[in-house]
């Protein structure tokens, strides 16, 4: 599904992360770790072509990003779907239409997928909250917004950067289970995260790997997380 060999990227002259190699497969689970500015979102970005390696390859569903065009990058990004850390909304728009933008933009709001979407709003349990605007949400209400919007198009891979970062353990659990359910549908789940006794509740319920980003490489992390 994504593949780096050899990759790199750097700001400037200073790399950041370098010899990244690795497979992440379909229907996998992963947690990525490490202390903050070691590359955790900059990894991220590389496996969605918001970035393109400065060094290496990154090979995303069977095609090397660096050599996608602008429309090859778009479609591919219909397969992934990415949580962004600061849950970015449109103000002014109540939340169910928050949740859909992605089908708008795609042009794919019709009402097959009227139907999901007020299905998926109550998977992530925000249907009392769906004509609610953004800042009227707490941060929990943010965040599975932010899921529900990520999957909207029913992607075959989820990247979540810190989704539970702003959240009390109680709804850091409600996130990690709908994470988990997606997982259980066939869905590859990446988590940035820094919180290791999530990591640590996810892996008594789902064969869970953990990359560790430090010193700019990435490394499977040991057994004792």
């Amino acid at each position: 599904m994504i593949e780096m060999q050899d990759a790199a990227y750097g700001y400037g002259t200073e790399p950041l992360l370098s010899d990244l190699s690795l497979h992440l497969a379909p229907g996998s689970f992963h947690f990525l770790t490490g202390p903050s500015g070691a590359g955790k979102t900059t990894f991220l970005k590389l496996c969605y072509a918001e970035l393109l390696p400065t060094g290496g390859n990154v090979t995303l569903f069977g095609h090397t990003a660096t050599g996608l065009s602008r429309d090859g990058i778009a479609d591919l990004r219909q397969r992934i779907g990415v949580v962004h850390q600061d849950c970015r909304f449109l103000d002014h728009l109540p939340l169910s239409e928050n949740i859909a933008l992605p089908l708008n933009v795609t042009g794919k709001a019709g009402m097959t997928q009227k139907t999901d979407l007020t299905e998926l709003v109550s998977w992530v349990g925000l249907t009392a909250r769906a004509e609610a605007l953004p800042p009227e949400l707490s941060g929990g209400e943010r965040q599975r917004a932010a899921l529900a919007r990520a999957i909207i198009m029913d992607p075959d891979m989820i990247l979540a950067d810190e989704p539970t970062g702003n959240v009390d353990w109680d709804m850091s659990l409600r996130l990690l289970n709908l994470l988990i359910e997606l997982n259980k549908l066939g869905k590859t789940v990446v988590i940035a995260t820094h919180d290791l006794a999530l990591i640590r509740a996810a892996k008594q319920r789902v064969q869970a790997r953990v990359l560790r980003i430090q010193g700019g490489n990435v490394t499977a992390a040991g057994a004792d997380l």
